[in-house]
């Protein structure tokens, strides 16, 4: 569910389509926006903290043999909540499990991984290192 709630919406739709022909199903809870507060922690072991409200777009379907599938995802996207919850239903299944990790969640995984690589080698390029010359009078 991370992979899929990270793709990029293009890329979740552009590998979506390759799963072919989906299995009957409806929505139980349609795609709706709205909001959540986002929690923190000083240093990550300190007292808790409101940081602010994020949106978030979430979705539930139902498969005909009573799977469900939920998504939540960042922002208002309401076609990448449906495809997430989807996709979510059909690794449920055993028939389509390996499909839906082959051709959706592996490409989605792999680009995310090389998207992650990219952006560390960017900020790799903004690291400064400081170091302390040793003074003579001591």
């Amino acid at each position: 569910m991370r992979v899929l709630a990270l793709a990029d919406p293009a890329a979740l739709d552009g590998a979506f389509g390759a799963l072919g022909g989906l299995p009957p199903h409806r929505t139980l809870r349609p795609a709706q926006t709205g909001m959540a507060m986002v929690r923190a922690r000083s240093g990550g072991t300190g007292a808790r903290f409101n940081l602010g409200e994020m949106t978030v777009t979430r979705c539930a379907v139902t498969m005909d043999d009573g799977v469900v599938g939920v998504s939540y995802v960042q922002g208002r996207s309401l076609r990448h909540a449906e495809q997430a919850a989807i996709a979510d239903a059909l690794l449920q299944l055993p028939d389509w499990h390996e499909t839906v990790q082959a051709h959706l969640i592996q490409p989605l995984a792999r680009q995310h991984a090389e998207r992650a690589e990219r952006q560390a080698r960017v900020a790799a390029q903004t690291k400064v290192e400081f170091f302390t010359m040793v003074r003579g009078e001591d």
